[in-house]
C-alpha cells in the first residue's frame, strides 16, 4: 500500500531533505533487487548487512525517496527522510499503512504451529476471499516480515491479512501488535519455545498473551493451560478449538467451541447447542488436528460458510518442513519434521510417529535450541516419549543427546535400541545400511542442526 508523503513523514518522525524531489506517496521497499522506479528505500541495517551501502544503487535504479539513519549517506538530488532509527521507521510505515486497510486482520502466533495454522486458514479463506486474502509468506515473522506484509496489502486487491507473529524475546508480540492492530487474534498455545532468550516462562506467557492487548477477539486451544488460565481476562469471551474432543478435561463451559471428535466428525458447540459434520481429516498427528481446527474456527469468524470449509478438509496440506513424507529407494520412507523443534513440538511429532504402519520405526533426533535452565530436563523428557514411540533411537551428537539417552533409558528403551552418531552424514551412513523394507524414519530437530542434509545425502 502507497502511503501520502505527509502520513508518511508524520508516522516516522523524519527530516524531509530535498523536500521538492519527494513522492507525492510513498511505496516502501527495502531490497534493492525488486525496487521499481518511484520507490521509496528504506535502508535497514542488522548485524551482517547494512543498506545504507545500497542507497547508491537505489538511487540509480529510480527510487524516488531514502529512508535513512545516517545522514551522511544521503544522495544529492533525492528526497532523504532522515529517522532516528530505519527499522522503527520501516515498522511505522507499516503501522500507518494499517491503518488505511479497510479488511479484516488476523494476527497469529504461538510456541508451535503457527505457520501451519496460518497455511490452513488462507486456504480456507480461500472459499469465500478467493485470492483476495495477504498471509505472511513461508515463515516471514519478524518485524520486517510483518511490516513488509502489512505494507503489500491494498484496499483494491485483498480483503483479509493474515499475520503471522514470531517471537524471540520478550515484549515481541506486543511491539507487532501495535502496528498490525488485529481483530482477530489465534494463539496455537504456549510452550517453552525459546525460553533461555526470554528468561522464565512467565515471560513467555506474558509476551505471548499480549496478542490480545488491543481487543482483539481470541481463538483459544481449550488443552493449553495458559489459555484456561487466562482467558477471563479477555475483554469479550474467546472462541475455544481442539484436535480432540475427548482430550478436553473440564469442557463446562468452553464455547463456542470447534473440535473434531477423530478423523471424520466436526463438532461444533454454541450456546448450548451441538452440531456435528461429518469430514475427511488427512493430516498427520492430532497436533495438526488442532491446527486445523483453529483454522476451521478462524475461518468461521471470517464469514466461510460450514459447508465449504468441510468440503475443503480433505484437501488441507502442511507446510514445508512439517511431516513431509519422502518416499526413499528400496521401500523406506523418510518423514522430515525438522523445520524447528522444541518439547511440545517433538512429543507431538512422536505421537504421530507412533501411529506409523511400519517394519521398524526409526527416529533420528537431534537437539532442540534456546530452551534455557529447562533444556536438559526438557531433552530427558523427550527422550522417556519417544521410549514409547520407537523402535531405534538414533540421536546425532550434541550437548544434549546424552539427555536424550538418558530419558530413553528411563522410558524403558533398551540401551542396544539407541545409536549414537556423531554427524548428519554418518547417520545417513547408518541409514543407508542399516534401514530395512518397509521402516519408516523420523527426522526432528531443531533448524540449527540441519538435519535436512541427510535427507539430500540420502537422495544423492
Amino acid at each position: 500500500m502507497s502511503l501520502p508523503l505527509e502520513i508518511a513523514i508524520a508516522a516516522t518522525g523524519a527530516r524531509l531533505h530535498d523536500a521538492a524531489a519527494a513522492p507525492e506517496r510513498v511505496r516502501a521497499t527495502t531490497d534493492t533487487r525488486t525496487l521499481e522506479a518511484g520507490d521509496t528505500f528504506v535502508a535497514l541495517h542488522g548485524e551482517r548487512f547494512d543498506g545504507h551501502d545500497f542507497v547508491a544503487e537505489a538511487a540509480r535504479r529510480g527510487a524516488a525517496m531514502l529512508v535513512v539513519d545516517r545522514p551522511d549517506r544521503a544522495v544529492a538530488g533525492v528526497a532523504t527522510a532522515i529517522v532516528a532509527d530505519t527499522k522503527a521507521a520501516y515498522m511505522a510505515l507499516a503501522g500507518a499503512a494499517r491503518a488505511l486497510f479497510r479488511g479484516r486482520v488476523v494476527a497469529i502466533t504461538g510456541s508451535a504451529g503457527k505457520t501451519t495454522t496460518k497455511e490452513l486458514l488462507a486456504a480456507l479463506l480461500v472459499a469465500k476471499y478467493g485470492e483476495r486474502v495477504a498471509a505472511t509468506p513461508e515463515n516471514e515473522n519478524n518485524e520486517i516480515g510483518v511490516s513488509k506484509l502489512l505494507l503489500a496489502a491494498a484496499n483494491e486487491s485483498n480483503d483479509v491479512v493474515i499475520a503471522e507473529l514470531g517471537a524471540r524475546r520478550f515484549g515481541d508480540i506486543a511491539a507487532l501488535v501495535e502496528i498490525v492492530r488485529p481483530q482477530l487474534g489465534i494463539l496455537t498455545n504456549v510452550g517453552e519455545a525459546h525460553l533461555e532468550i526470554m528468561g522464565s516462562r512467565r515471560r513467555l506467557e506474558e509476551t505471548k498473551w499480549s496478542l490480545f492487548a488491543l481487543g482483539a477477539r481470541a481463538i483459544l486451544n481449550a488443552r493449553d493451560e495458559v489459555s484456561r488460565r487466562r482467558a477471563g481476562s479477555l475483554a469479550h469471551p474467546p472462541v475455544w478449538f481442539a484436535g480432540d474432543l475427548n482430550a478436553i478435561e473440564h469442557p463446562s463451559g468452553l464455547e463456542p467451541l470447534i473440535a473434531f471428535d477423530g478423523a471424520t466428525r466436526l463438532v461444533r458447540r454454541d450456546r448450548g447447542a451441538t452440531i456435528e459434520y461429518e469430514v475427511d481429516v488427512r493430516l498427520p498427528g492430532l497436533h495438526n488436528r488442532a491446527n486445523l481446527a483453529a483454522a476451521v474456527a478462524g475461518a468461521l469468524e471470517l464469514g466461510v460458510a460450514v459447508d465449504e470449509i468441510v468440503r475443503r478438509i480433505p484437501c488441507a496440506r502442511l507446510p514445508h518442513g512439517r511431516y513431509d513424507r519422502i518416499a526413499l529407494a528400496g521401500g523406506v520412507a523418510l518423514i522430515y519434521d525438522a523445520y524447528n523443534a522444541n518439547a511440545s513440538g517433538t512429543i507431538a511429532a512422536l505421537d504421530a510417529f507412533a501411529a506409523e504402519t511400519a517394519g521398524r520405526r526409526i527416529a533420528v533426533l537431534a537437539g532442540m535450541a534456546e530452551l534455557g535452565e529447562e533444556s536438559a530436563a526438557l531433552h530427558e523428557r523427550v527422550g522417556e516419549h519417544a521410549a514409547g514411540s520407537v523402535d531405534l533411537l538414533l540421536l546425532v551428537q550434541g550437548e544434549h543427546a546424552g539427555d536424550l539417552a538418558s530419558g530413553a533409558e528411563r522410558g524403558g528403551l533398551g540401551t542396544e535400541r539407541i545409536v549414537r552418531i556423531e554427524t548428519n552424514a554418518d547417520a545417513a551412513r547408518w541409514l543407508r545400511e542399516h534401514a530395512r523394507p518397509d521402516d519408516v524414519v523420523l527426522l526432528k530437530g531443531s533448524r540449527k542442526y540441519k538435519l535436512e542434509e541427510i535427507v539430500e545425502e540420502l537422495r544423492s
